[in-house]
């Protein structure tokens, strides 16, 4: 007997049968058009670090990341808390960070991935949007595994301290970025 999970919008998302989990749709979400700028919480993002695009999320390159590729897929929609996501957008983020993770870990010859959300001020949420930060792992690349959390929250923190909204990016430059996207862009054409 198969059965069909679907979200609030009709998508068909997972199969199941009596033996369980038996195969995971392609996430068919409808891409969207590209904007000038995305919005992340008080920030503006400009298209050109925005290497993916579904209508309810978007995947961005990082301005620090704690390794290379790492990065960051956000709901179009400004929610600062995961809990006030919708069903849909909650779908449709994990299904981008699914996609987005699956080709950078190949791109990239990565062995693991680390998905993480920290969801509100305590939790180390400097940008208050939700986002799942994405990055894929190598072997030996942290010495304990467990120390990638501590260099997420690090550079959470020196992120807060050095970006001023007054004031232009200072760590990667936008050329940087760019460069970064637009080699990722290809991986979803």
């Amino acid at each position: 007997m198969v059965k069909l999970l679907t979200s609030l919008s009709g998508k068909r998302l997972i199969t199941y049968s009596y033996r369980g989990l038996r195969s995971f749709n392609k996430h068919q979400s409808r891409p969207k058009m590209a904007l000038d700028y995305y919005t992340f919480g008080p920030y503006k993002i400009r298209s050109k670090e925005v290497f993916y695009s579904t209508h309810l999320s978007f995947a961005m390159v990082n301005l620090r990341p704690v390794l290379p590729a790492h990065v960051l897929i956000c709901p179009r929609r400004e929610v600062k808390r995961f809990a006030d996501l919708t069903a849909d957008e909650i779908s449709d983020l994990w299904l981008t960070a699914q996609k987005v993770g699956s080709r950078l870990e190949c791109h990239h010859k990565a062995s693991s991935l680390t998905f993480t959300i920290q969801d509100g001020p305590q939790a180390g949420q400097t940008v208050p949007h939700v986002h799942i930060h994405i990055l894929p792992r190598k072997v030996g690349d942290f010495e304990k595994n467990d120390e990638i959390y501590d260099a997420i929250d690090e550079k959470e923190k020196e992120l807060k301290k050095k970006l001023d909204l007054d004031e232009e990016r200072k760590d990667r430059s936008p050329e940087e970025m760019a460069q970064e996207a637009d080699e990722y862009k290809v991986l979803f054409s």
